[in-house]
């Protein structure tokens, strides 16, 4: 059910919710209904400026993920982009649907997204070319659906270089030359220190404690983002982990084998964690999380709509009550993960195997963690310290520092010295190659070519090269342990 709008008619976004689809005055099955449906939990929908349901716009909503946008977030960044287009086009257009655009409401959107007034409301050239993508994404959709005679825009031609030579590519006449480009965002560590020590623990600048401080959750979320810079896991990927996939603190090597139903393009690899955030993840689930369930049991809050009850659980597989055959968790996608909750021998809640949850006991959404980094840019923000943090930049932060550390691999498997200068073109010579597809696969990328993005960065910074972060070292006995195949598929 959407909320109350304001009283101007806009078009607006919401999303599903099974605890509201209950109606005690009608004899209708609507979880069912919505079930049937291929409604997910947090599915976005569009309701027009007159509250109408747009039944076509919201089937493509639905159908995403069957067009290769899989992740909730992706799921929620092309609905929004979506939304705000048709805003346009009704506030802005003379009240045209997204149904009746054409180029010049493509044009128009674009000048007033890119060249507004106000520098807040003005977008980057990365932002629009998502933007685009999802316009693209909804014009193929809606063709193959037969709901659009034509496509409304302009598209051409261009010859682009790749890795294996040129190549002709078709692209929207509207994208925005060089947006693909952007200089690649990351952070340092020494800086990421201190941004998750004040935006996400409440420290001062100074490394005292701030007695202003009323965060409840801060080691929660610090612990979290420690998992991200030091596995290079994207957000959706380390959010929707459950408790059986944890590595045990005895085996020490913190190997989390990520499942192909929550990686991207649906390709399963391992990650490693250092042995500091294993033993913090151990003692985050033992005391602070095991004594949250508890007392939610306690509650009685696990009452569930149509919950997955697991008996038993390792880290290969899962006993479910009522289910003939084990499950794996290369089945287990994100909403199905949502919906696992452990019972005992008498069949009664013992908690949620969503391994992040909030302060009532229920399992954190991926947009939850965007807010926490928010705020921490907010509050640093606050003490002068200007950085902009978003999950993925910690993604970059690991891929560069990691990259550092192999080649100091690189150089001493060379008998070379750690603190000879090397020219950026002798950088790139001796990490093209083996350790360059190591971070490939660390990082879960199809190409080795996209990871070349990171070489930028070394040549600007020669000193994360010589230092690599000594108190990563302990990961080298790891990195032996990747086995990179004759071939990889590129």
């Amino acid at each position: 059910m959407p909320q109350h709008e304001a009283p101007e008619a806009v078009a607006a976004l919401h999303r599903t919710k099974s605890q509201l689809a209950t109606v005690p005055t009608l004899d209708l099955d609507a979880i069912g209904v919505l079930q049937r449906a291929g409604v997910t939990e947090r599915q976005p929908f569009y309701l027009g400026p007159d509250g109408s349901y747009d039944l076509h716009l919201n089937r493509f909503f639905r159908d995403l993920p069957n067009w290769g946008v899989r992740s909730e977030n992706g799921i929620d960044g092309y609905a929004s982009d979506i939304m705000l287009q048709c805003r346009f086009l009704h506030e802005a257009r003379g009240g045209k649907s997204i149904w009746q655009i054409d180029s010049e409401d493509l044009r128009a959107y674009k000048y007033a997204r890119l060249h507004a007034e106000d520098p807040d409301d003005r977008i980057t050239g990365s932002t629009w070319t998502r933007t685009l993508a999802a316009l693209d994404k909804w014009v193929k959709w809606s063709l193959d659906a037969g709901l659009l005679a034509e496509e409304p825009f302009r598209y051409v031609d261009k010859t682009v270089m790749t890795p294996q030579g040129p190549k002709q590519v078709r692209v929207n006449s509207e994208s925005e030359p060089g947006s693909r480009n952007a200089a690649m965002k990351f952070l340092p560590y020494e800086d990421y220190l201190l941004w998750r020590d004040v935006g996400l623990l409440g420290y001062l600048p100074d490394g005292g404690r701030d007695p202003k401080w009323r965060g409840r959750n801060g080691e929660r979320n610090g612990l979290f983002a420690d998992l991200l810079v030091c596995t290079g896991m994207r957000l959706r990927e380390a959010a929707s982990l459950v408790l059986p996939e944890l590595p045990p603190l005895a085996q020490g090597r913190g190997d989390v084998h990520l499942s192909p139903a929550v990686t991207k393009r649906h390709t399963p690899r391992t990650v490693f964690m250092r042995r500091k955030v294993l033993r913090d993840l151990h003692h985050h689930v033992g005391f602070e999380r095991d004594e949250l369930v508890q007392r939610k049991v306690a509650e009685g809050v696990y009452r569930w709509v149509d919950p997955f009850l697991v008996r038993q659980a390792n880290r290969q597989a899962m006993v479910v009550v009522g289910k003939r055959r084990a499950w794996k968790y290369s089945d287990l996608g994100y909403a199905d993960r949502l919906r696992l909750m452990g019972v005992d021998t008498g069949v009664r809640p013992t908690g949620p195997l969503w391994l992040w949850l909030g302060e009532d006991g229920q399992p954190l959404s991926s947009a939850t963690w965007q807010s926490a980094f928010r705020r921490a840019n907010e509050r640093c923000a606050a003490f002068g310290i200007e950085f902009d943090v978003h999950p993925h930049t910690l993604r970059h932060t690991f891929a560069v520092h990691m990259l550092g550390l192999l080649l100091r691999q690189t150089i001493r498997a060379m008998g070379m010295s750690e603190n000879r200068h090397f020219t950026s073109a002798q950088i790139k010579r001796m990490l093209i190659g083996n350790p360059m597809r190591k971070l490939q696969l660390l990082l879960g990328h199809a190409h080795e070519e996209t990871v070349y993005i990171y070489l930028d960065v070394l040549d600007e910074a020669q000193e994360i090269v010589l230092s690599a972060l000594a108190e990563w070292d302990e990961q080298s006995a790891v990195l032996d342990r990747i086995e990179v195949p004759a071939e990889v598929s590129r």
